[in-house]
């Protein structure tokens, strides 16, 4: 019997919330078991940058989904802390920097930063999503101490050969990116096919 892909989804407070609901949406419709975790400033994002005062699946999805639970940021004993909890993949998306810092130093004291070095110590696949710019020598050595322990860093910069005419067309590329790193099968427009 097949099991559905199990991935925790992390916002934290970078400017992106735009990738982060979109990407959990591909994840939801994909059928993925999606465990949610907002850092206290994802939440200070979502509401910003795009008016969501409620995290819950109504509120990011526009719909109910079983699909999609939602864990307390603060709970370093939820079930995601423990590498017993079964993952297939763990996204941060977006990540700030100061996230980017905390999992690099090894500060797990919150559920995000915890459940990022589990995910690393078991071995399993952590996608980084940093969106910030320009990078500090500092944000450039925590990103290579965190490739070096294992994870992905994929920055959120669109690419533009796929002549894009929408944010959303840009968005869809960086989340297109993301879903190739964790498996997940999407039909967003992300493929070179080369020149005709």
């Amino acid at each position: 019997m097949k099991t559905r892909k199990r991935i925790i989804v992390a916002i934290t407070g970078a400017s992106g919330a735009v990738y982060a609901r979109r990407l959990v949406s591909c994840l939801v419709d994909a059928d993925v078991d999606v465990h949610l975790i907002v850092s206290t400033w994802g939440k200070r994002l979502l509401h910003d940058e795009l008016g969501i005062t409620r995290i819950d699946a109504e509120s990011l999805l526009g719909r109910g989904s079983d699909r999609l639970t939602v864990h307390p940021h603060q709970d370093v004993g939820d079930a995601l802390a423990s590498g017993s909890f079964l993952i297939d993949a763990m996204i941060i998306c977006p990540c700030s920097s100061n996230t980017l810092g905390e999992i690099a130093s090894g500060v797990g004291n919150a559920l995000v930063t915890r459940a990022a070095a589990v995910t690393l110590k078991e071995a399993r696949r952590l996608v980084v999503v940093p969106r910030e710019m320009p990078l500090s020598a500092i944000d450039l050595r925590n990103m290579l101490k965190l490739s070096e322990a294992g994870a992905i860093i994929c920055p959120a910069n669109p690419g533009f050969y796929m002549m894009p005419e929408t944010i959303d067309d840009l968005v869809d590329f960086v989340v297109g990116k993301v879903l190739d790193l964790v498996g997940v099968a999407h039909q967003l427009n992300t493929r070179w096919t080369g020149c005709a």
